[in-house]
C-alpha cells in the first residue's frame, strides 16, 4: 500500500490519535500524517471529514474518512487482518469490546476530572480514577496483556491514555505505581514495544498541554 492512499489527521499529544498510530504500526502499514491544531483553527479537511464531532483522529483511506479512534482501530484490524488485534473467538472478541467500551467511558474522562477539579473535588475524582484502574488491574490479572500473551485491541486502546497519567499524578498527588502495581507493570511491558514508544509523546509534554488546558478552563 502506498502512503498516498492513507492519511491520518493527527495530533501528537492526543491519546486517541496514538491508538491509530500504534494499530497501523502493528500492522506494518505505511501512511501519511497531517498534524492538526486542535486548540486553534481547525483545517477545512478535518471539518469536512468529521463534520459531526470535528475532532481528530480521522483516517482517510482512499479518500474515505473514518472517525472515532476505537472504530478506526477495528477497521484497521478488518482491513489488514494480519497480525490480528482482536481475538478469533467470538466470546473473547465481545469481551475485548466490552473492556474497550469500559475504557472509553471511564479512563480519560475520569482522569480529566482530576486536573479540572479544585479542593476536595480532587480527592473524589482521584478515588474514582484509582477505582477504575483497579477494575482494569483485576481483569488483567496475571496476564502479560489484556488478551493474554499477545498485545492487542484492549492494550492499544488503553496504553496511549497512560501518557496523561503523569499529569493526573501531579495534580492529584498520588502515584499509579503505588496504587496499582500490576497495572504499572503492564504499562512498562507495553512501553518496551518499539511500536508503542515511537507512537506516544513524552508524559512531560502532555503535562505542559494540561497546564495550558487548565488555564483555558479557568482552573488556575
Amino acid at each position: 500500500m502506498s502512503k498516498q492512499e492513507l492519511l491520518l489527521l493527527d495530533c501528537g499529544v492526543s491519546p486517541f490519535c496514538g491508538r491509530v498510530r500504534i494499530a497501523l504500526a502493528e500492522k506494518g502499514v505505511e501512511y501519511e500524517s497531517k498534524e492538526e491544531n486542535v486548540l486553534g483553527a481547525k483545517s477545512e479537511l478535518l471539518l469536512s471529514s468529521n463534520p459531526v464531532y470535528k475532532k481528530v483522529p480521522v483516517l482517510l483511506h482512499n479518500g474515505k474518512p473514518l472517525c472515532e479512534s476505537s472504530i478506526i482501530v477495528q477497521y484497521i484490524d478488518d482491513a489488514w487482518p494480519s497480525p490480528p488485534l482482536l481475538p478469533t473467538s467470538p466470546y473473547e472478541r465481545v469481551q475485548a469490546r466490552f473492556w474497550g467500551d469500559f475504557i472509553e467511558k471511564k479512563v480519560f474522562d475520569g482522569g480529566s476530572k482530576i486536573w479540572k477539579s479544585k479542593g476536595e473535588e480532587i480527592e473524589v475524582a482521584k478515588k474514582e480514577f484509582i477505582e477504575t484502574l483497579k477494575q482494569l488491574e483485576g481483569t488483567l490479572g496475571d496476564k502479560d496483556f489484556f488478551g493474554g500473551e499477545n498485545f492487542g485491541f484492549v492494550d492499544i486502546l488503553l496504553i496511549p491514555l497512560t501518557t496523561w497519567f503523569y499529569a493526573y499524578e501531579k495534580f492529584g498527588d498520588f502515584k499509579v505505581e503505588e496504587e496499582c502495581p500490576k497495572f504499572s507493570t503492564w504499562v512498562k511491558r507495553c512501553k518496551q514495544r518499539e511500536n508503542v514508544v515511537k507512537a506516544l509523546p513524552e508524559p512531560e509534554m502532555v503535562y505542559e498541554v494540561v497546564l495550558m488546558l487548565r488555564k483555558m478552563h479557568g482552573v488556575e
